[in-house]
């Protein structure tokens, strides 16, 4: 009996190289940053962003070197990619980290239940005191009835470019809402203000509405379209097969696929015009009391009472206007859960 196949499979293997251990990256990491600490304090350098962009290219450089020595250049060159990827992410979420960290130390300051619940009034800004509600609930108001004209809207438009639009109308609804995509706030601003002009009208909430809302729209076209041309075919035709009608397809097929993205879209348009201020400054104006109708008189919004209060000069209006950043920063947070979970909610039940 041959013992040819045994020893065969005993034999090393001289295809398999040098390995790094998975510990490797850390350890170079570490080494990086170490040495971008030491160049740095050897240079003079004082700028915290100085030495990690050094620590960064010393961690690539590093990366490379010994994955080449130990390894092979193809994987020295993956691990560069790695890297790069890696530094790429520190330096998108750092300022990220540090803007948020410096909001909520600086807004902690006068934010408590008083500060919720009280308007500035008669408060001047050097005063102490007063609050946001009367912003508060501007801004709760003016978002709302924007999201209530943008959403069907936008929803309607993209249901059209995907399930029925074909020609030369199609393409133009398409290059419009490129086109609005991209438009400053301002100039949205500037037309509800033309119109206001016209009709000899004054300041009041729902203008602010109305440029929001055109800010909103193309926002909810573009990310319902993407969502609707993410559910299969087969879905469609299954349907149509069964003989259903192409309305009742869309609306208990399709839409109910789609929903979980349709809705998350929809609540990162809300988040991309809760923070605008120059449409709120032109149409709204602000005032310092509360105003709970949107459709007569000056109204404040959080953005508008930021910009005012920072614009005071005052040291106790900076802490209001970082009271109210956090503030903000909360409420789209919020809105981001609860989207997430009304998409869980009504996402399409997978399993058994």
């Amino acid at each position: 009996m041959s013992t040819a196949p045994s020893l065969a499979a005993k034999r090393p293997s001289t295809l398999r190289g040098g390995h790094l251990p998975k510990w490797a990256p850390w350890a170079i990491a570490a080494g990086s940053i170490a040495l971008g600490i030491g160049v740095s304090a050897a240079a003079g350098l004082h700028s915290s962003i100085q030495w990690a962009l050094i620590a960064a290219l010393l961690h690539v450089l590093g990366t490379y070197v010994i994955a080449a020595r130990v390894e092979n250049r193809r994987q020295a060159k993956d691990r560069v990619v790695t890297s790069l990827v890696w530094v790429a992410f520190l330096l998108a979420v750092v300022p990220l980290a540090s803007l948020v960290w410096s909001t909520v130390q600086r807004g902690t300051k006068v934010l408590d239940v008083y500060f919720l619940t009280h308007s500035m009034g008669v408060v001047a800004d050097s005063e102490t005191g007063g609050g946001i509600y009367h912003a508060i609930l501007g801004t709760l108001e003016q978002v709302g009835l924007a999201t209530l004209i943008a959403a069907p809207v936008g929803v309607l438009t993209a249901i059209y470019l995907v399930e029925y639009g074909r020609g030369n109308l199609a393409r133009a609804v398409t290059f419009f809402v490129d086109v609005m995509t991209g438009i400053p706030s301002i100039v949205a601003g500037l037309f509800i203000l033309s119109l206001m002009l016209i009709f000899e009208m004054q300041p009041f909430g729902f203008a602010g509405s109305l440029a929001l809302a055109i800010l909103m729209m193309p926002v909810v076209v573009r990310s319902t379209e993407e969502m609707l041309k993410l559910v299969p075919n087969e879905l469609r035709e299954a349907s149509l097969a069964l003989g259903v009608p192409k309305w009742r397809t869309i609306l208990k097929v399709v839409l109910p696929t789609s929903l979980g993205g349709i809705t998350t879209g929809i609540m990162l348009s809300i988040a991309r015009i809760a923070g605008e201020t120059a449409p709120v400054l032109l149409l709204v104006f602000g005032s310092k009391f509360i105003n709970a109708n949107p459709f007569e008189g000056a109204q404040a919004s959080l953005p508008l009472y930021i910009y005012q209060q920072y614009g005071s000069g005052e040291v106790t209006a900076y802490d209001r206007a970082w009271a109210a950043s956090l503030t903000l920063i909360a409420f789209v947070m919020i809105l981001n859960l609860v989207a997430r979970g009304i998409a869980r909610w009504k996402s399409p039940k997978t399993g058994r």
